[in-house]
């Protein structure tokens, strides 16, 4: 069985999964492959958006790890009538973080960030049955350019702000009371979530 800092090295190597942005804005002094394995600020960044960002990169890794190499027939995968495909998950995963992208850059609220939103985002956005009958047929790098184009947008947007924007508290969000902090911290556990339902779906890929 690998150990875990063997995972980790390899996690580190999978170059998919580093924004441009990000190998720019590296801890001075650490070997590039160990960079990633590193939580706290990041050049470019305020320091609290910085250990942010070095979080949302390490959960970006660990998310595209697994379904590097994955052919079309995988990607579109239902395991059952209610289950959703690895690829649309992926889709769904850049479509999440655009819509807080509208939320937290441009002031608008979730429906008004829905609306601004191509309706193909959406759809991948709620998953269903929608998505079912129509994500598919995508080779990865469809899914990848998604989440790669997403995230540049975001690091771009995150190198303008400051911490006491990433602390400003929303009364108004449904969760309520929250912040611009907690919302990305989000945006890397929905990660998380699917990760789980990724790999366990790939555990199940019929022969």
């Amino acid at each position: 069985m690998k150990s875990r800092r063997s995972i980790m090295k390899q996690l580190a190597a999978f170059p998919l999964a580093i924004s441009p942005a990000l190998l720019h804005s590296a801890v001075p002094d650490l070997p590039q492959e160990e960079e990633i394995n590193i939580v706290g600020p990041r050049n470019g960044y305020s320091a609290q958006i910085g250990t942010l960002v070095s979080m949302m990169n390490w959960m970006r890794n660990t998310i595209l790890y697994p379904v590097q190499g994955m052919s079309i027939r995988e990607l579109d995968y239902l395991h059952d009538e209610k289950s959703n495909s690895i690829g649309a998950m992926l889709w769904h995963l850049a479509a999440t973080e655009k819509l807080y992208q509208e939320n937290t850059f441009h002031g608008r609220t979730w429906d008004e960030g829905v609306s601004k939103t191509d309706k193909a985002w959406i759809m991948a956005m709620n998953l269903g049955d929608e998505a079912r009958q129509k994500v598919k047929g995508n080779p990865l790098d469809f899914y990848l350019e998604k989440l790669q184009t997403v995230r540049d947008t975001t690091l771009i947007e995150l190198k303008k702000r400051d911490d006491d924007w990433l602390l400003k508290v929303d009364d108004s969000w449904p969760w309520g009371p929250t912040n611009n902090y907690c919302k990305w911290f989000h945006v890397v556990e929905h990660e998380s979530n699917h990760n789980g339902q990724i790999k366990w779906i790939k555990g199940r890929l019929p022969v």
